[in-house]
């Protein structure tokens, strides 16, 4: 990011992240540099010390960060903390990440917003488990711009052949973990060395300050230049004084946007041309109800929306792009690098909530290549991944995504993973793992890409018909009453006055499927695609869509849901027990009659509240 100083000129910005084991000094090395710098408020400096003196306390430079009262009491920092500091180069966002072991979280947090590390070391205690850990975390989170600062040479009577030796004890660590560090500097936060001047106590080191360091970081490629890339936080529709607009917004990460820019959703494939940009306050806007001059572009950093020349839906955890821009990946099956934070350990066949921007879904570990003792660097396949222990594993998502690599996107490369509502860990995509759904993916892109949209939309058609386009998909083994329990439910849906229709699989065989009905030949996977693409079309018409099909699996279900969207299936098993491995919304295990069983079916559809504008 740019600024534009008093002279004219512009002046960038640079986010640096500093870490390293508790105790070992972050916080007083940035109060030092606050201190040094003259970044800090007048008679801050002063206040601070007579606060020390009035208490009989010893003044430490961390004081001058340490603002939280639960900090300053346990003595440790908690929170990452925001600083700012300028050099005659540049202005700089430094984050003060905390070094406990049990605020890891936070330092990752912290990390994930940085271009730059400095690593900070106590020359007296060395390195410390969470001095590895921290360096691994740098590492999978692609910081690659590292300075190791050698902190407390005055504990050490600015021994050199001390900080030899914890620079050779680190140097050989980092390099095993792929980090190549910019310098090695030994430095005193508490009495000044090194940081902002050279250490007239120090002559042997001839190596660069720690300003030094940090001015000689490279600035990486402003967001703003980088492909457009917004996640769709919502989509919203005012109906007040006949507005028709439906906005969808979110926050810009990358990129620029402009009026009359076609955007391309993922993993959707839907597309549209922009016809406006909304924000309050005059960011972006040009509509009544809204304050400020309107303006034709949004760029990265801002919260925004913008409405479309087309009737498209889309929907919240979809990434809006641009159309001829590097595009964003899409699957269901992913390699990533996570660092697992989680009281329990990770496990094979859990369900996990994996997050990415504003999308929203469950993941299973179904492989582990690697798990690495980040602090031993120990590496095993294991049978699970332990707390504060990094992994190479294949994630298995409910369905597809869209991301970007994290070494190209990092704010679409990166994901969160919650269990039981509490965030256990994290992690990078490092590529598309092969997936049996790809290349259905790919054919529903290209569907959604070129289809051509209706100029009634899709919100008309639910008020004028009172409902919301569903597929009710019964399966069950043979001879369980999954058609006559279908038809009873049709039956009650229309009498409610509902667009609803039955389609038994049957039906398709000898109609769509005839071609590919023939002796000798399975083509089950073709059978259940074109299923997808006709029910598709019908929910696309605003129908109530009931399906029978005898023991679908899961990887049957998937296809569907590739092809319809998971939101608008419902999966519903009859018979007593349940013969393949598809996970079902709903199991009617025991019914006594088929009149009894629709009833049972729609009480629960009713009470899911899937069925909306019944009453």
């Amino acid at each position: 990011m740019l600024e534009l100083n008093n002279g004219g000129d512009f002046r960038e910005d640079m986010a640096i992240v500093i870490v390293g084991h508790v105790d070992h000094g972050k916080s007083t090395i940035v109060g030092r540099l606050l201190a040094d710098t003259g970044s800090l408020p007048q008679g801050k400096l002063e206040l601070v010390k007579e606060i020390c003196r009035r208490n009989s306390k010893p003044f430490e430079y961390a004081f001058l960060l340490d603002a939280l009262k639960d900090e300053q009491s346990q003595g440790i920092t908690i929170n990452a903390a925001r600083c700012f500091f300028k050099t005659p180069k540049r202005n700089y966002i430094l984050i003060d990440a905390p070094g406990h072991v049990e605020f890891l979280k936070n330092m990752v947090t912290g990390a994930a917003r940085a271009e730059a590390a400095l690593l900070v070391i106590d020359a007296q205690e060395g390195v410390k488990e969470n001095s590895r850990r921290h360096a691994y975390l740098l590492s999978m989170l692609g910081v690659e711009q590292v300075a190791v600062l050698i902190n407390k040479m005055d504990l050490v009577q600015y021994d050199q052949q001390v900080f030899e030796n914890v620079r050779e004890e680190y140097h050989d660590f980092l390099n095993q973990i792929g980090i190549r560090p910019a310098a090695f500097l030994p430095v005193s936060g508490r009495e000044g060395d090194n940081i902002a001047y050279p250490s007239e106590r120090m002559s042997w080191y001839q190596g660069p300050t720690v300003l030094g360091v940090l001015d000689a970081f490279q600035a990486g490629k402003p967001p703003v230049e980088k492909p457009f890339r917004m996640p769709v936080q919502g989509v919203y529709k005012f109906t007040s004084g006949g507005d028709s607009r439906r906005i969808i917004a979110g926050t810009v990460e990358t990129g620029r946007l402009q009026v009359g820019d076609e955007v391309v959703f993922y993993p959707s494939g839907k597309r549209g041309t922009v016809r406006s940009i909304e924000a309050f306050g005059g960011v972006a806007t040009g509509n009544e109800g809204f304050l400020g001059e309107p303006v034709t572009s949004v760029e990265a950093g801002y919260a925004t929306g913008f409405t479309l020349n087309e009737q498209i839906y889309v929907t919240r955890g979809e990434i809006a792009s641009i159309s001829g821009q590097t595009r964003p990946q899409v699957a269901s099956r992913l390699r990533v690098k996570i660092f697992w934070l989680g009281k329990n350990p990770m496990v094979y066949g859990k369900r996990y909530m994996l997050k990415l921007g504003t999308a929203r879904v469950g993941a299973k570990l179904v492989e582990i290549i690697k798990v690495l003792d980040a602090v031993s660097l120990n590496i095993n396949r294991g049978e699970e991944i332990q707390r504060h222990n990094a992994a190479e594993c294949i994630l298995q998502l409910e369905r597809g995504i869209a991301f970007d690599l994290a070494q190209e996107m990092p704010f679409t490369g990166r994901f969160v993973l919650v269990d039981n509502y509490d965030i256990a860990g994290g992690g990078i995509i490092q590529e598309a793992a092969e997936d049996e759904l790809a290349a259905a993916r790919a054919e529903v892109w290209s569907r959604n890409y070129n289809w051509q949209t209706s100029i009634i939309p899709r919100e008309d058609r639910i008020r004028e018909y009172n409902q919301e386009p569903i597929l009710i998909l019964i399966t069950g083994g043979k001879d369980v009453g999954k058609k006559p329990i279908a038809k009873i439910l049709e039956r009650r849906f229309f009498d409610r006055g509902k667009f609803v229709y039955f389609l038994g699989i049957v039906n398709l065989l000898y109609g769509v499927d005839a071609d590919i009905k023939r002796p000798g030949y399975n083509h089950r996977e073709e059978h259940l695609r074109r299923l997808g693409e006709a029910a598709y079309l019908m929910l696309e018409a605003g129908m109530i869509l009931i399906v029978t099909a005898r023991e679908l699996t899961q990887s049957d279900l998937d296809l569907i849901k590739t092809i319809v969207s998971p939101s608008r299936v419902e999966a519903i098993w009859v018979g007593p027990e349940i013969s393949t491995d598809i996970a079902v919304d709903f199991h009617l295990e025991r019914f006594s009659s088929h009149e009894a069983g629709a009833e049972m079916i729609e009480d629960y559809l009713l009470k899911k509240g899937v069925l909306q504008g019944f009453n």
